[in-house]
């Protein structure tokens, strides 16, 4: 296992890694270190973000060759006073060649993310700050500009859908038949309309009763006329803490239908110890997001709440004891009467496939705009 090494000797180790160059042996080894060593796993993470953005050698050559060929015209027509400049004729050649306008778009936000590695914005995070902290508010930050500039492509692209899809989804859950439901505050952080869709593809609106940002949880409540009160919930909330190893999973909307994913507990507490928090083994994407986590015996242990970037499988979700108490400080005001969560579990007897499809009916899509 090596201890001692240059940051130059880690960056030829880590590419080898990255190009899948090291034997299965020697991968294992490299991540153990990353997880030893968590100035290099942080120093890795940022070297991976900047190499995908551009993933060719010879792409990077060309694009910065593009650049500083423009760069060099628009000065050179400065000296001779034309009034047409590199950004005129580049627009042109986009239409020219009938690029989409949003290659504008991508080069901009390549630009403005390479402008923040350059600078160092990313090795100035002070420690205390933690990786996957730094990450959320990036792609907060990068989610809204997105939305920002599809809606000027769309004032200015005419021949785009009408129907052109403006949301970002993740999941959410019943905590209740009166309508209250949870998800991550981070999935509906500056939504100016939040909707619910159910297993039948069903939309409701949904509106913010609390939310507590420290621990990244939101209560919502369902205001939509056309919601049904249903049966009480199925499963049970457990503030006991999960033993290691145990069997758990998750249900969640990484894509427009239910994706089921199961793994198992790997660590009591989240990130850098985090103790609000469990980190669990189930591969997790984006829209997995506020989604529950059940053990065996089906009672809600968690929310996921996101992902370690560069370890595959490796996720976190908040302990249902911080939910509880979450729910415990909902002002009176805000709801029409306590929020009573479910005491009895009727999930126990059915078989897997039952319980997967009874869990369905109270887990839901989470759109915003």
């Amino acid at each position: 296992m090596k201890e001692q090494i240059t940051k130059q000797e880690f960056i030829n180790w880590a590419d080898n890694y990255l190009r899948k160059e090291l034997t299965e042996e020697e991968s294992v080894e490299f991540e153990q270190f990353c997880q030893n060593h968590p100035s290099y796993l942080s120093f890795f993470e940022e070297h991976k973000t900047f190499l995908s953005l551009f993933k060719d050698t010879e792409d990077r050559k060309q694009f910065l060759h593009y650049l500083s060929d423009a760069e060099n015209k628009y000065f050179e027509n400065v000296q001779n006073k034309k009034r047409k400049t590199p950004i005129i004729r580049l627009w042109d050649s986009f239409t020219k060649y009938k690029v989409n306008i949003a290659i504008a778009v991508l080069i901009a936000l390549v630009s403005a993310i390479s402008t923040l590695w350059l600078s160092g914005f990313y090795s100035a995070i002070k420690k205390s700050t933690s990786d996957y902290s730094a990450l959320r508010r990036d792609m907060n930050t990068v989610k809204k500009n997105v939305n920002a500039q599809n809606i000027a492509i769309n004032s200015i692209n005419k021949d785009s859908k009408d129907d052109e899809d403006k949301h970002y989804g993740a999941t959410g859950f019943l905590l209740s038949n009166e309508g209250y439901a949870i998800t991550n505050f981070h999935v509906i952080s500056g939504a100016d309309s939040i909707w619910l869709y159910n297993h039948n593809n069903q939309m409701f609106q949904a509106s913010v009763v609390h939310s507590d940002t420290a621990k990244d949880i939101a209560i919502l409540h369902i205001d939509d006329k056309e919601f049904q009160k249903s049966k009480p919930v199925p499963y049970t909330f457990s503030s006991e803490n999960t033993e290691l190893g145990e069997d758990i999973y998750t249900i969640g909307y990484p894509k427009d239908e239910a994706v089921y994913g199961q793994g198992y507990l790997s660590s009591a507490t989240g990130y850098e110890g985090d103790t609000i928090s469990y980190q669990i083994s189930i591969p997790v994407n984006p829209g997995n997001s506020g989604g529950p986590v059940l053990d065996g015996r089906g009672n809600i242990i968690g929310m996921i709440s996101g992902k370690q970037t560069g370890l595959e499988g490796s996720a976190f979700a908040i302990k249902t004891k911080a939910l509880v108490a979450t729910l415990e400080d909902i002002p009176e005001e805000k709801t029409t009467g306590k929020i009573e969560l479910n005491r009895r579990n009727t999930l126990l007897d059915l078989s897997k496939t039952e319980r997967i499809k009874e869990l369905q009916k109270y887990i839901y899509m989470v759109k915003v705009q």
